[in-house]
């Protein structure tokens, strides 16, 4: 997988205890690397990152990546020589609720890496993740390419598009050309579902905890599309891009788009009524009904160009759109259900989708 490259590595990853970070972490593991995390804290109760037992696996630093002074202490130190950049505030609308800590944390946290990153003097790649939200949706059929403007309406799509320019403005100013050790690229990715997600105000993660209760759950947008896609898709192509930063000089500082196939673009209510027919929760009868309670703006179509991870990396999703329901709805049901060490049962499905990624011919997975 990704050419060993991160076995025997240390890989530092920002947000780990969060919902991607978590799966990124062990993933990470499974692939031999030692795993080094800086989180503010534990983001959800119950946690992903707690069910694994993650803490006792990598070593776990807790800090604001709003501080840089903390930052800098764990970088410095530690030496990594991969470095996954999640660290985020990562919910629409808690930005509504606190724009001042979105823009802090996903903008001026993006910056305070890029400032430890110049005092960088040993071989260190590193995979900058912000988000489809990054772009200036304005609704269109078509996907997004990673040429089109960024910096939206709201407040969170906002926060995205700052930490694009200042990671543009940091890399033209600081490393591109200048013979530094660094090497760096962006990745953007959306939407992303499966087992181990436990945010507020994310669809998936409402309907398994009011279907586990007996209880119905309102939707506010059933028609809105989205990309859906397993969080181990984005993964891969951020390992992807980690292996290609650490092996090539062409696409360095260069951004990249990861995401679904075009089939895989479904409206809200599609997909509840999908992950409802896979998992064993809840009452039919009571699945969830429509709320005209809508708080606050929600994008109606987004959805994202990916070939140009498809040519350069020669990356693409291996899941199909039953697959990636599938996974999510499994994951689920046995948490619930308590059968199986949720440990085991996570690191089975990443060997999944290795095996699925490899009958795709994924060059990641070969």
């Amino acid at each position: 997988m990704f050419a060993s490259i991160y076995a025997g590595q240390k890989v530092l990853v920002t947000g780990h205890t969060g919902f991607k970070g978590s799966w990124l972490s062990l993933w990470l593991l499974e692939l031999g690397a030692e795993v080094v995390g800086f989180s503010n804290d534990i983001p959800t109760n119950p946690s992903i990152f707690t069910d694994l037992n993650l803490k006792d696996k990598i070593t776990d630093y807790r800090g604001d990546i709003r501080d840089m002074g903390s930052l800098n202490e764990v970088v410095l130190n530690e030496k990594p020589d991969f470095i996954f950049h999640l660290a985020a505030q990562p919910i629409v609308s808690e930005s509504y609720a606190d724009p001042v800590g979105t823009i802090t944390t996903n903008a001026i946290g993006t910056m305070n890496l890029m400032e430890v990153l110049r005092k960088i003097d040993w071989p260190c790649s590193v995979v900058l993740i912000t988000s489809d939200k990054s772009y200036d949706n304005v609704e269109w059929v078509w996907g997004y390419k990673e040429t089109d403007p960024v910096g939206g309406k709201d407040i969170y799509s906002g926060s995205k598009g700052a930490a694009e320019l200042i990671i543009k403005s940091y890399y033209h100013s600081f490393f591109e050309g200048k013979g530094h050790s660094v090497r760096m690229a962006v990745a953007r990715a959306g939407n992303v579902i499966g087992g181990g997600d436990w945010a507020k105000d994310r669809i998936v993660v409402d309907c398994m905890k009011a279907w586990s209760a007996g209880e119905s759950v309102e939707i506010r947008c059933p028609e809105a599309t989205r990309p859906w896609q397993h969080v181990l898709e984005p993964l891969s192509g951020y390992l992807a891009l980690g292996q290609m930063v650490s092996q090539s000089d062409s696409l360095i500082g260069e951004a990249f788009n990861f995401g679904p196939r075009g089939e895989q673009n479904r409206t809200v209510v599609e997909l509840l009524s999908d992950l409802f027919n896979y998992s064993d929760i809840g009452d039919a009868e009571v699945a969830f009904t429509v709320t005209d309670n809508i708080p606050f703006k929600e994008s109606g179509l987004l959805k994202l160009n990916c070939d140009k991870a498809l040519f350069y990396l020669k990356w693409e999703a291996a899941l199909d759109y039953k697959n990636t329901v599938r996974f999510t709805a499994d994951w689920y049901s046995n948490y619930f259900a308590n059968n199986d060490d949720i440990h085991k049962f996570t690191v089975q499905q990443i060997a999944q989708y290795e095996e699925i990624a490899k009958e795709k011919d994924c060059r990641w997975a070969s």
